[in-house]
């Protein structure tokens, strides 16, 4: 029962963020609540959320994580890097393969936040 039920992107701009979500990853935004307050449909699959708790870490040169770190499961890595530098989204953390787990990378999008994105790969050494 003590799950996570939500996550927020927060951002400045929320339609440019909006345009990036649902141009990388497909996401739909329903406006709901206040101005500029949207509610995220990721897909339609109930989806376990995996957590882990580690030392703080710098994903960018000098820049902490503060916050909670979210990471985007894709059906493929490539496709969505190819997704991201087209949208102009920098890339903070290069490719890297997790051993048998799969391949991560993680990004800054429009409001600056630094997101994660793996592909799941239980062979990958």
């Amino acid at each position: 029962m003590n799950h996570i039920a939500h996550f927020a992107i927060n951002t400045d701009d929320v339609e440019s963020t909006r345009a990036f979500y649902e141009a990388v990853f497909g996401w739909n935004f329903k406006a709901y609540g206040p101005p500029g307050f949207y509610q995220i449909h990721t897909g339609s699959e109930p989806v376990a959320l995996l957590g882990v708790l580690q030392a703080r870490r710098a994903l960018a040169p000098g820049i902490q994580t503060r916050g909670f770190e979210c990471t985007i499961a894709v059906a493929s890595l490539d496709r969505t890097e190819a997704l991201l530098r087209a949208q102009g989204a920098k890339i903070v953390l290069e490719r890297s393969t997790i051993p048998q787990v799969g391949h991560l990378l993680f990004f800054e999008d429009p409001g600056g936040n630094f997101v994660g994105a793996i592909e799941f790969d239980r062979s990958s050494d």
